[in-house]
């Protein structure tokens, strides 16, 4: 029998980052919460993207030693490439934060970040050091390891240049700067009103062998990681595979491993580990003065049964008493959230809190359910419930009956990721508050307070709010809940392109979230720039409305220029102008992402010309080229496999392979043929870059040329025209050094090296220091028609809205003229 208790409360959502779902309650998960209890020691991971961390070294800390484990990444991985789909920047780094998020959940490591933005490949550390902002990412290392408090600090790279990337190298030299930084009160002293100096034991390099690099040596402290759990069921080779099997947009799907494998270490500072990785350090409970305890643990342990659990329970419950009154705040605190946890599993009590819905808007009341069960027994009592506090020392909860509790909480802020909160740079993220640095998500995300009473002794947890969902084919759905501002506004595009002072239709697609009588919408533009109507009202508005609404926008002259377009929202309950969208991202592998970014688009008022008139696509790893053609007027078609072998593809005037389509699409080796009769009978073949590894075939042009990793990482870099005559220079844009100038993140990536003379190099370009690079456009006549490869980083210029890039990439869809 079911009974359901409702109450109205009224509060500011404001909870701790450890609010969490039901965790796992097994024999298994138990067993080993038996012995992480029972140990006092940490480890810090460093390096500086989402897939840097050695996936089997962090399963084997937290699960085989039992140590609080964490992986510190300096960037969420937003300048990265994607191999499943077209995300970029932020968007891709949202999706690798939950990526982490998901590998740490099998690992059982914590994941921590810096402010630090992955502004793409950098080839030195300098470089790396100068965008971040290297004082402001130092600080926040220096925090994460007063927070954490680890006693070993372990960096994946070396600060010697061996890791290759930039962003490797500045995540060791940062360590290694923190190491003694987070010692020393006279560095970043304002975090001490929050946290403690903190000295580490030592500071390692996880050594390697990647390629034809090697930086192992048999001299070397190692650790055998490759050791079988049994209480698992796997090995931790085992583990990391299914780990790193979750950094799904880099391809890095694993196969599970097993049997002995090493890892090394050198030491860096501290003193070097001779036996064990924690030389020096006492991990037990006499660390804290309280050896007691670790007895207490091992008589409870040995004497626990596996089929009565709850009979566990008194004794746990008493040795949570004595917990409390350790003095060392940081193990106290961690080793008693530890065990009200494996009491509440011992006792069989479940418990999750539920929103009636996903998404809720700004000052509305969200609808909470929250469902407890204790699944062995009677002796558990719920004492508060969210604020619903149960008189004469608690409500019993029967055995096995699941009892049901309504409330309401106040939805008081927008549940935006507090990283993209406001404008940033290149280099690093804006975060106002520097107490949120280090957090994974947002930690005031909605959440629900319980209190019981077990054994007498009240305890208190944490569960974070979430929606729940039965899919007929999938089953029982977990996602988080959202607070959204009351109408958001999205724009039907990223770039207007204004190709004369020819007026557009802007269209803006509207969604209330709640009931709104009246409200207005209008758009921001530029000086000079006219909008009409210049406001439109709107009436009635039920909460999940959606309309939509065409303003029209001239630009101000004819001569080149940008600007930036906003749709700003009123209503008549706030007279706060919102200027909100929502986005959603969708992938299986991860929980739903929705956020709220800016109702923006770039104005782009440009000189372009345009040839041709109809392109057919063939997709790679995903990339926006296709939207941003059909925004200056073309018409783009998604070729079938049938289409281009049997299809008729004369009447394209050009067809474009997406990016890395050579590394995703084994399909193309077949098509290949097809394509390149395309070219000869009169067509034009532009592919995008791919990547030098796992092409499906060699031959993707009409005559040889490789695929290197070379690029240039400046988006300044200077271009040189070498071939200044080349019809893709001149038709039907004139391109001038100009075009070159605005560019995002790079130039290009995976450049072309020894190409058959029959190519045309058009463009020469380098990084500051190194040799000029003339192979990221090539271009050749095959038969009638023409064939060109560019590993310009067009994927990124074209939804980023750089003039010159629209002008040279419309120059290579130009079909060839044939002589009569």
């Amino acid at each position: 029998m079911k009974r359901t208790f409702f109450f109205l409360i009224l509060l500011v959502i404001v909870r701790s980052v450890q609010a969490q779902t039901a965790p796992p309650t097994d024999i298994a998960t138990i067993e080993q919460n038996f012995k992480k209890l029972d140990v006092l020691g940490s480890v810090l991971y460093v390096a500086a993207h989402p897939d840097d961390e050695n996936t089997r070294l962090l399963a084997y800390l937290a699960q085989e030693k039992h140590y609080r484990t964490g992986y510190l990444s300096m960037t969420r991985g937003d300048g990265g490439q994607n191999l499943i789909g077209n995300e970029q920047g932020e968007l891709l780094g949202l999706i690798r934060t939950q990526e982490l998020l998901a590998a740490r959940k099998v690992d059982g490591a914590e994941q921590f970040f810096t402010r630090a933005n992955d502004f793409g490949f950098s080839k030195g550390p300098d470089e790396t050091l100068k965008f971040w902002d290297k004082e402001k990412v130092l600080g926040d290392v220096v925090w994460v390891i007063r927070r954490f408090r680890p006693d070993v600090i372990i960096c994946r790279f070396p600060t010697t240049g061996e890791g290759g990337h930039g962003h490797h190298t500045a995540s060791a030299i940062l360590a290694q700067e923190a190491f003694n930084a987070a010692a020393d009160p006279k560095r970043f002293p304002e975090q001490l009103k929050y946290v403690q100096t903190w000295q580490a034991k030592r500071l390692l390099w996880n050594t390697f062998s990647f390629g034809t690099v090697n930086t192992t040596a048999p001299d070397q402290f190692k650790i055998n990681v490759g050791v079988y759990n049994p209480i698992l069921g796997k090995g931790y080779g085992e583990m990391a595979a299914e780990s790193r099997s979750n950094h799904k947009t880099q391809g890095f799907g694993s196969s599970r491993q097993r049997g002995d494998v090493y890892e090394y270490f050198k030491t860096i500072l501290g003193d070097a580990p001779k036996d064990d990785l924690m030389d020096g350090v006492n991990t037990t409970w006499g660390r804290v003065g309280n050896q007691a305890i670790s007895n207490d643990i091992e008589a409870i342990n040995k004497n626990f049964d596996v089929d009565h659990p709850e009979k566990s329970v008194s004794k746990l419950v008493s040795l949570l008493s004595r917990m409390e009154k350790v003095p060392d705040a940081y193990w106290r605190e961690q080793k008693t959230k530890e065990l009200s946890n494996l009491i509440a599993a011992c006792a069989g009590l479940w418990f999750e809190s539920y929103a009636t819905e996903q998404i809720i808007g700004l000052h509305d009341s969200i609808d909470v359910r929250s469902q407890v069960i204790d699944r062995y027994n009677d002796r558990v009592k719920v004492n508060i419930v969210d604020g619903l506090h149960f008189d004469n020392g608690g409500k019993v909860i029967p055995a096995n009956d699941m009892q049901t509790f309504s409330s309401k909480i106040l939805a008081d802020k927008i549940t935006e990721p507090y990283w993209l909160q406001e404008p940033h740079g290149i280099g690093s993220y804006t975060i106002n508050d520097e107490r949120l640095v280090g957090n994974p998500e947002n930690p005031d995300l909605p959440s629900v307070g319980y209190e019981f009473v077990i054994e007498g002794k009240p305890i208190h947890f944490e569960r974070q709010l979430v929606y729940k969902y039965t899919d007929p084919a999938k089953g029982e759905i977990y996602q988080s809940v959202h607070v959204a501002p009351p109408v958001t506004a999205n724009l039907q595009n990223t770039v207007y392109i204004f190709n004369s002072q020819q007026s557009q239709t802007v269209q803006v697609k509207l969604k209330a979230f709640k009931n709104v009588n009246v409200g207005n919408v209008h758009l921001n533009v530029p000086i000079g720039w006219k909008v009409s109507p210049e406001i439109v009202t709107f009436t009635k508005k039920s909460k999940g409305d959606e309309w939509e609404q065409d303003f029209t926008v001239t630009p101000a002259s004819s001569k080149s220029q940008t600007g930036t377009l906003e749709a700003m929202v009123t209503h008549d309950m706030d007279q706060t102008a919102y200027n909100y969208s929502i986005l959603s991202l969708h992938y299986e592998h991860i929980p739903n992402i929705t956020i709220f970014p800016p109702a923006q688009a770039k104005l782009l008022q440009l000189d372009l010309k345009i040839a041709g008139k109809k392109i057919g696509y063939i997709d790679g790893a995903g990339d926006l080229i296709k939207d941003a053609l059909r925004q200056v007027g073309y018409e783009v078609h998604d070729l079938t496999e049938n289409e281009i072998l049997n299809g008729d593809l004369s009447g394209y005037d050009a067809i474009i392979v997406g990016v890395r389509a050579y590394n995703v699409n084994t399909r193309l080796a077949i098509e290949q043929p097809r394509l390149m009769e395309y070219v000869k009978n009169g067509g034009n073949l532009l592919v995008q870059y791919n990547n030098n590894g796992g092409l499906v075939t060699k031959e993707i042009g009409p005559y040889p040329f490789k695929v290197v990793n070379e690029r240039v990482t400046d988006e300044n870099a200077k271009v040189t025209i070498i071939d200044p005559n080349n019809p893709v220079l001149n038709y039907p844009n004139k391109i001038s050094q100009s075009d070159f100038d605005g560019w995002v993140q790079e130039r290009g990536l995976y450049f072309t090296k020894d190409a058959d003379p029959q190519y045309q190099k058009v463009l020469q370009m380098n990084d500051p220091g190194e040799a000029p690079k003339d192979g990221s456009l090539i271009t050749t006549q095959y038969g009638k028609g023409r064939f060109v490869y560019t590993s310009l980083s067009f994927f990124r210029q074209l939804p980023a809205g750089v003039p010159g890039a629209y002008r040279l990439f419309i120059n290579l869809l130009n079909k060839p003229k044939t002589n009569p």
